[in-house]
């Protein structure tokens, strides 16, 4: 058995933007995400605005959740086995063509031609074709930044690489929150379709990357190889069921349009500065962490990171004052942040290049669809329980989770990164 190399990370912190095709892929990212954001920002006020119906916001997420895990297995088969930069430039054809579908659906002009009442179903369909985009993009873009870089530059790739989406996730609702409360949801969608072409433009910059897996046996038995390889995988399991169960229950940003409207009365402008309050901690710690990384042992600041969004969650709930709010969203991305590297960076490294696509489809219907599905939870719950009740039952149910984590896991916690190794050699610290 070969002996396994000590992962470390660069010094440097800017070493993998040194990398000009990993460059591109961040613009690719930031300029999609940014879209995607504003989108999810005036989808869900339009909707709320429509409807006055807190569980109308949480079928959004199912719209998108459903196909999104749907068709994720076969999206990692899909990746694993396609050229990258021409599956890439397929998937953000199909979310143009969603997006342009509702700025012509919400605009002023067709209010003539269709019925209100059929606006919120079409743009149903269109998250639901988002969604379906969403089961092939996790995959393609895993697989895709492993090929750019050096295994020793994971950590740090990591980190720019969720930093560039939560500074898209700061801006977008800001932005989207503006433009549609002072000009109007035709103006933001064109907004949202522009950024969207320019993350096209971006992929465009990126290289051929050909397949490292060629598949010789059938579709099941691929699909199958990659759900075991993650089910072996202890550390990677842990990881993945966690953030699935606190962000199951943890979901309430999806209630942000109600505290917006109807508790603290700020709006659509405040309504933005909130959904960019979350992300703005966010992206602060992630830079923070290009210089401090959470990696000296991993699993202990995750648990650490889950306590701290659940209780950021349940005082969020609580307040009544607006910059109070937005001081606890604030740490809830924060808090998020260092999870979202460290589980990033544990897949990374424990994942081999043929089975990335497969590996990451399962993780997208962990953890990728798990927002949406929260989402739909606390819509759920505040129409049962009304609103600041189901917000703090979501961030009481995580602490639970984290709690029960902690005692079933308490063998990982003094690992260090160097004490990650394949699913193999993992079986045993749990």
């Amino acid at each position: 058995m070969e002996e396994q190399p000590i992962i470390t990370e660069k010094k440097d912190p800017f070493a993998a933007l040194r990398y000009r095709e990993f460059r591109s892929y961040l613009g690719m990212r930031f300029f999609f995400t940014f879209a995607y954001q504003m989108q999810a920002v005036i989808i869900g006020f339009h909707i709320y605005h429509l409807t006055k119906d807190p569980l109308a916001l949480g079928l959004i997420g199912l719209c998108e959740a459903i196909p999104a895990i749907s068709i994720a297995l076969y999206g990692g088969y899909v990746a694993d086995k396609s050229e990258k930069r021409g599956l890439l430039l397929k998937i953000f054809s199909g979310v143009f063509l969603c997006s342009l579908v509702m700025l012509i659906a919400t605009s002023k002009q067709m209010h003539t031609y269709i019925p209100t009442s059929y606006i919120v179903p079409i743009m149903y369909c269109m998250v639901f074709g988002v969604g379906l985009a969403r089961g092939f993009f996790g995959p393609a873009t895993f697989s895709l930044m492993a090929q750019i870089l050096p295994k020793e530059l994971y950590p740090n790739a990591s980190t720019w690489s969720s930093s560039s989406w939560q500074m898209a996730s700061i801006l977008g609702p800001a932005v989207g929150g503006l433009i549609y409360g002072f000009y109007g949801i035709t103006p933001t969608y064109v907004v949202i379709i522009a950024f969207i072409f320019v993350s096209l433009v971006c992929i465009f910059f990126l290289k051929k990357h050909q397949p490292t897996f060629i598949p010789k046996e059938s579709i099941v038995k691929s699909l199958t190889e990659g759900i075991n390889f993650v089910f072996k995988s202890k550390m990677m399991l842990g990881a993945m069921s966690l953030d699935l169960f606190s962000v199951f229950f943890g979901g309430a940003v999806a209630l942000l349009p109600v505290f917006a409207n109807d508790i603290l009365k700020v709006g659509s402008e405040g309504l933005g500065f909130m959904r960019a309050a979350a992300s703005s901690g966010a992206v602060i710690t992630m830079l923070l962490m290009t210089k401090f990384s959470p990696m000296n042992k991993p699993w202990r600041n995750l648990l650490i990171a889950v306590v701290g969004f659940a209780t950021s969650i349940i005082c969020y709930g609580l307040s009544t004052s607006f910059y109070l709010t937005l001081f606890f969203l604030f740490c809830e991305g924060a808090f998020d942040s260092v999870s979202v590297i460290i589980r990033s960076t544990i897949m990374q490294l424990l994942t081999p290049d043929q089975m990335r696509g497969r590996v990451s489809a399962v993780n997208s219907m962990f953890i990728g669809s798990s927002n949406e599905i929260g989402a739909f939870e606390s819509g759920l719950t505040a129409k049962l329980m009304r609103t600041v009740p189901a917000v703090v039952f979501g961030g009481s149910m995580t602490l639970g989770i984290a709690a029960i984590t902690y005692f079933k896991t308490k063998s990982l916690l003094p690992l260090t990164l160097n004490d990650i190794k394949p699913a193999d050699k993992i079986e045993d610290q749990i």
